[in-house]
């Protein structure tokens, strides 16, 4: 029980830097930059990490690099970016809180992981104080931007999923390899693509480096890396429950640094997304389903050679 507490307030260090992470890019970000924003997200973060683990990837490891660099970082960071531009801060966070249930439907489809109640009912309870949140918000809502952002939870929460079936497989390459092989191939994908599309880089001021430097290194390098080790021992359905904490860190620094107003009716949301995400933690210890306990060997970052379920 201790030590999945431990994990849980770990994994919660990620959605909480990417729910400030859309204050950061609407407020100190170029807005018409959205492929060399996301490319310059991905990349430096995925070579710091690469320097880390000093691992390539190796056997099925190249094409799962590009599919998860793809729906996780590709896709993923285009669409977060440009929601972040077109919607309010606390707006932007707050679409992204279908994600535990897409995350449910698609753990339930790609690793047999079905929901509990106690998941279901906390990722409807959830989804009731975002909507709450949502609807209570002052301020245009952009039709382009919910659609972005509603894009963005579909691509990355079956890329979640992905990585969390391709790192209890038995080619497991580890969570530190594996994330820093999916961020840098995400962003050599998008990097020539930026190009072609937005010409020259962006110039670079002052604050504007400060930011890459926050969504690099503490929303992306730092955040991707404790979410999968969470996906790794957690169910997906808690994982997805403590996302929740994206759109309340969005609409609680909207309020507080951006000036966004926080009614009633948003502040009763806030409450209902937090009882999702207790209602989401589990109870006692977690193993994935098929496989043993590896932290217990002390090899939980070396590849299997056991055969198992790609």
């Amino acid at each position: 029980m201790e030590a999945n507490t431990r994990w849980v307030a770990l994994t919660a260090v990620a959605p909480i830097a990417w729910g400030a992470n859309y204050f950061v890019t609407h407020a100190f970000l170029p807005a018409d930059h959205p492929l060399y924003g996301a490319a310059l997200r991905a990349l430096p973060a995925g070579l710091v990490l690469l320097a880390l683990c000093r691992r390539r990837p190796h056997g099925v490891w190249w094409g799962r690099s590009a599919v998860l660099g793809l729906l996780n970082v590709s896709v993923f960071f285009v669409l977060v970016f440009v929601a972040s531009q077109l919607l309010p801060t606390s707006v932007a966070s707050t679409v992204m809180a279908v994600s535990p249930l897409i995350m449910m439907l698609a753990a339930w489809l790609l690793v047999a992981e079905r929901p509990g109640v106690a998941h279901l009912a906390g990722a409807a309870i959830g989804l009731g104080g975002v909507c709450l949140m949502l609807l209570g918000g002052a301020g245009g809502i952009s039709v382009p931007g919910v659609l972005a952002s509603a894009a963005a939870v579909l691509a990355s929460s079956f890329g979640h999923v992905l990585a969390k079936r391709w790192n209890t497989s038995a080619a497991d390459a580890g969570v530190l390899a594996s994330t820093a092989w999916q961020l840098t191939a995400g962003g050599l994908l998008l990097l020539p693509v930026a190009v072609a599309v937005e010409g020259p880089p962006p110039p670079m001021s002052p604050s504007a480096f400060l930011a890459y430097c926050y969504v690099g290194l503490v929303a992306t390098a730092l955040a991707f890396v404790v979410w999968f080790a969470g996906l790794r021992r957690l169910p997906a359905g808690t994982v997805g429950l403590i996302g929740l904490l994206n759109p309340v860190t969005g609409v609680l620094l909207g309020t507080a640094v951006a000036g966004e107003v926080l009614t009633g009716r948003q502040l009763c949301g806030l409450a209902l997304a937090l009882s999702g995400v207790a209602l989401g933690r589990p109870s006692g210890k977690v193993r994935q389903p098929g496989f043993p306990d590896r932290a217990a060997t002390g090899r939980a970052d070396l590849p299997r050679r056991t055969a198992g379920r790609p």
